[in-house]
């Protein structure tokens, strides 16, 4: 079958696929590591997938493993994945021909959910400028933190402070220093300054564009605005407040730390499960009830149309509505003075529960590929899924097949649940008719 035969959303999933042999291949080459031997093929694989999917998950270190070419590697498909690899190839096809036919606009489409297949050529210049212009402004602010307040060389610093504030506004959550962001635990403005990276980074570009324009106007703004906004607020706060008070008395995390480093750590660590990935604290150390409910945010993830993974806060949001709605009698979902169509309705549910789903299938085989406990699988399951990155220290400790499973949820996550589903399917059927109603008790 030729490529022009695909479905948009396999054409998606065949360029993710070709992303990561390529970064396979090229941290397979004996000076991607710190050694100058060959990496296996599984670690190789591994890192690709998890940086070509923005996750963060490791097998090995990557400060200490990989050598500088490896971790420019790593960076560059961090690039390549949080950008969509279908974005920068239209691009490219624009700048050489100033020509975009419908069908590159349609996979364009499908993997930067843009709202018409029109508007795809305007997004994707907006996008690519917003992109390198805020990595530029966060990699000068981390640069010149390490400079001045660390004493690193300047080349030392720009390179840190490049890699990181990529990382960062990718959410992928990778780090060139030994422990991630651990050695800066105590540094409020250097997890602070992370932090609006991830944030900037996880809200999706048609949001953000939107806030550009209409920050002042808040009841202008539309429905995906304003569910992205409020939810993503929400989980922020309360997300600090629940990690702050069960972790502010655990000797292992925040005990050892001041008020305000230990409310700077729980923002941080808040933020963080937005699928961004860094860590400041030991993950493994933290209190059960705290990984339940941090991994109900990242399961929850960022913003659509972000680099984020998860089910996206518009997804849960809409969810929300829909409770509140069915608690009200309301015979439709109303957000503001705007109607929720049913087909969205029904996307958000159907994404919600192929990712539950997802999430119960992958976490039953790991259990019985391992002898680690439900929640650290469990935990597993859900960060490499979400596309976060985070992890109880388990990872490198998986075997090959185990691993080889998390490969696979990563790639899905980052592909998305619903693209996945469209490139199995040969084509869209539309039903030409309608059956009869009949109603039916539930619950």
């Amino acid at each position: 079958m030729a490529l022009s035969d695909l479905h948009p959303g396999q054409v998606v999933a065949v360029a993710f696929a070709g992303g990561i042999a390529v970064g396979t291949g090229l941290l397979s080459l004996p000076w991607a590591t710190v050694a100058g031997e060959v990496a296996p093929l599984h670690d190789a694989l591994f890192t690709a997938t998890s940086a070509v999917c923005v996750t963060g998950l490791t097998t090995v270190d990557t400060a200490t493993y990989w050598s500088t070419f490896g971790q420019v590697v790593i960076m560059l498909l961090i690039q390549v994945g949080g950008l969509g690899i279908m974005t920068l190839a239209t691009l490219a096809a624009l700048v050489l021909s100033k020509r975009l036919g419908l069908r590159s606009r349609l996979i364009v489409q499908a993997e930067s959910r843009a709202l018409t297949p029109g508007s795809v050529r305007h997004i994707i210049r907006r996008i690519v400028g917003f992109v390198l212009v805020t990595e530029v402004i966060f990699a000068l602010l981390l640069t010149a933190q390490l400079l001045i307040r660390y004493d690193e060389p300047l080349p030392q610093a720009a390179y840190h402070g490049l890699f990181h504030s990529v990382s960062a506004f990718n959410n992928a959550g990778f780090s060139t220093y030994p422990g991630n962001l651990i050695p800066f635990a105590g540094d409020g403005l250097f997890l602070i300054t992370i932090s609006v990276a991830v944030i900037v980074g996880g809200l999706g570009f048609p949001v953000i564009f939107e806030l550009a324009r209409m920050w002042h106007s808040p009841a202008q703004w539309s429905v995906l605005t304003r569910i992205t906004v409020i939810v993503t607020a929400g989980l922020l706060a309360t997300g600090t407040v629940v990690i702050w008070i069960s972790e502010v008395t655990n000797p292992g995390t925040l005990a050892e730390y001041s008020p305000a480093q230990g409310g700077t750590l729980a923002f941080f660590t808040a933020v963080m499960p937005r699928t961004a990935g860094f860590n400041a604290v030991d993950m493994g150390q933290l209190r059960p009830e705290t990984l339940l409910f941090t991994s109900a945010l990242m399961f929850i993830g960022g913003g659509s149309a972000s680099t984020a993974g998860g089910i996206k806060v518009t997804t849960f949001g809409v969810l929300l509505y829909v409770l509140w709605s069915q608690g009200r009698g309301d015979q439709h979902v109303n957000v503001g003075r705007r109607r929720i169509p049913t087909d969205t309705q029904r996307r958000a549910m159907t994404l919600t529960l192929l990712s539950i789903g997802m999430v119960g299938v992958a976490t039953f085989t790991l259990l019985s590929m391992t002898q680690f406990p439900f929640e650290a699988v469990l935990f597993e399951a859900i960060s490499a899924l979400a596309t976060v990155g985070l992890s109880v220290g388990i990872t490198a400790s998986l075997p090959i097949n185990a691993q080889l499973v998390i490969v696979a949820l990563m790639f899905i996550g980052r592909v998305g649940p619903l693209t996945v589903a469209s490139a199995l399917a040969l084509r869209e059927r539309k039903q030409r008719f309608e059956r009869p109603e009949e109603r039916m008790i539930v619950g």
